[in-house]
């Protein structure tokens, strides 16, 4: 059975979304911890009441993000996960967290990268004038917001939209991507070549 931790730093609705995707589709895999760097993380108390594992290793604890990097594998390694998932993890990792889960390490990102980058994804859609914007599932690397797309769910933007609006409308098409993308992954059904993700099976990597 494939080992799943999640990182969050919040209320976690894509944990949410995961855990309880990976019991209703009874995958061959378990979430066996949820940790964060808050310990008011809303999402812990979700995760608790699942009976999942849970962790805080508090960032202001330590003097450099090396520390903290090193404390957080520390606990994550506990699992031998197979995945690594963000949900709403809000700290940039460095490049040795980042490579020590090389393609285990799993990010959405509220845009269709490679555009809107980092911050405000919503707003500056908007006013970019963008006809659609969406969210993305790709593997993590050490440049924020690159690394191969495992996959992409796309929302028109509606002449009257609002970046709380749109978010909203992101948000709710990543609750489905996300879990999708974790699937494929602890079914083996992803392969990386050249930095491109494709699916074994041919299923469209793309949520409409």
């Amino acid at each position: 059975m494939k080992q799943i931790v999640i990182l969050i730093s919040g209320r976690g609705s894509n944990m949410e979304a995961v855990v309880r995707a990976c019991a209703a589709e009874r995958w061959d895999a378990r979430v066996a911890a949820v940790i964060s760097n808050r310990a008011d993380a809303q999402g812990l108390a979700f995760a608790r009441q699942q009976g999942i594992a849970t962790a805080v290793v508090d960032h202001r604890a330590y003097d450099s993000r090396e520390a903290f990097d090193a404390a957080l594998a520390q606990a994550v390694d506990r699992y031998a996960p197979d995945l690594v998932v963000l949900g709403g993890f809000m700290r940039i990792l460095g490049a040795a967290f980042v490579n020590r889960y090389e393609q285990r390490l799993m990010n959405v990102h509220p845009s269709l990268l490679p555009a809107f980058t980092g911050l405000h994804t919503h707003q500056r859609a908007i006013e970019a004038g963008c006809k659609l914007a969406g969210a993305t599932v790709h593997y993590v690397t050490p440049e924020l917001d690159h690394g191969p797309i495992i996959a992409q769910a796309v929302v028109p933007v509606l002449p009257d939209d609002t970046p709380d609006a749109l978010a909203a409308r992101v948000l709710s098409r990543e609750h489905a991507l996300y879990p999708m993308a974790v699937r494929w992954h602890v079914q083996d059904r992803l392969e990386v070549t050249q930095g491109r993700v494709f699916h074994r099976l041919g299923e469209s990597q793309l949520l409409l």
